[in-house]
Formats: C-alpha cells, structure tokens, sequence
C-alpha cells in the first residue's frame, strides 16, 4: 500500500504542467502552440518573457525535489520509485494525454533532493556547455552523462581503494534510466541537431 502511495503522489506531483499554466495565466497563449510546443522552461523564454521561463524552471525543480525529499524521510527505501515517477510524471502526464516535457528541470529537482555535489556538477556542466555551444538540448544530454559517468568512476575508485565500501548500485541505475530517457525526450532535438535547425538559446 505505501509503494502505491508513493508512486501515485509521486506521478502527480510531476505530471503538473506549471509552463502550460503560467503561459495560459499571464499571457493567455497555450505554450504548445509556441515554439517547439513542450511545456518547459526553454519553451517559455522563447516568449519572449524570461521571468516565467525563469518561474517555470524553479517549480519544475520543486515538484520534483518536493516528493523525492519527502520519500527520502518518510519511506527511504522507496526513494528511487519516487524519483523514477515523478520523472516519469512530467515527461508523461496525464492531464496532457502523456504529452509532457523533457524533464531537464525537474531531473535537476530530483537530482538535488539524491545528491547536492551531483546537482552542483550537473549545473556546472550544462553551463559550460550552453556557453560553448547554445544549445539547451546538447546541454541537458551531455550534463546528464556527465553525471551519470561521474557517479560510475567514482564508485570505482571507492571500490578499488576499499573492497569492503559496497556502493549503491541504485542509484547508477536510476542515473542510467534517467540519461536513456533525456535522450528519449529529445530524440528531436537530436534530430534538428542533425540537420543544422537546432534553435540555439537566446538570453
């Protein structure tokens, strides 16, 4: 019964369209007719108003830093449920018929709530890379590999320095899930990407 509350609150919390709401509150335009037509904080700004893309990103990363917190206090051994559907609900909710956003914002909201340094790298990464080549898309893929590959050689190195440290495999296979799913979300932007028509970010 408590996996099913978990997995139920954790879906719902992620599955709320804050970029369609926003969009639809203070400009009365419905963000899937702009742009690329996703509900995230990238979309936003290509409205042209930065302070709701900016409010857009805040509260993707709160609805999923929220019930992955909560979890982790509550019931820690359903952690990586929690952080898997709230994923889950933002690129997949139901209110959209399944047709969500690419998860970026509220990964880095779950990320924050598993690990603070990973967050930090995370954030690092995708600065850098937007910085060198204006693309949110190679951005948000190349972070989440980063990341992924981080956690991997240092799990490594703690097993090759002692034996008996057992790290948590969990957590690489959450990692895993969510970088297999960031590419699956932006399998268009790969695309574009492919064909020179990438929209690069614009601040």
């Amino acid at each position: 019964m408590e996996i099913l509350i978990v997995i139920l609150l954790s879906y719902l919390s992620g599955s709320i369209p804050f970029g369609l709401i926003l969009i639809k509150i203070f400009t009365n335009k419905d963000i899937r007719n702009v742009g690329s037509g996703n509900i995230g904080a990238t979309n936003v700004l290509r409205t042209g108003n930065k302070y709701l893309a900016i409010t857009t990103l805040i509260l993707d990363a709160t609805k999923g830093f929220l019930p992955v917190i909560i979890t982790n206090h509550i019931l820690p051994d359903q952690i990586q449920i929690s952080s898997l559907m709230v994923f889950l609900g933002h690129i997949f909710p139901i209110w959209l018929k399944f047709k969500g956003g690419k998860g970026v914002a509220t990964y880095l909201g779950v990320l924050f709530a598993l690990s603070i340094s990973l967050s930090i790298l995370f954030i690092f990464t995708w600065l850098v890379v937007s910085l060198i080549f204006k693309y949110a898309s190679v951005s948000s893929m190349f972070s989440s590999l980063t990341v992924l590959m981080v956690t991997v050689f240092r799990d490594n190195v703690i097993m090759a320095i002692n034996s008996n440290m057992m790290p948590n495999n969990n957590i690489k296979i959450l990692l895993f899930i969510f970088f297999i799913l960031i590419i699956f979300t932006h399998r268009k932007n790969i695309s574009n990407l492919k064909n020179r028509t990438e929209e690069k970010i614009k601040i």
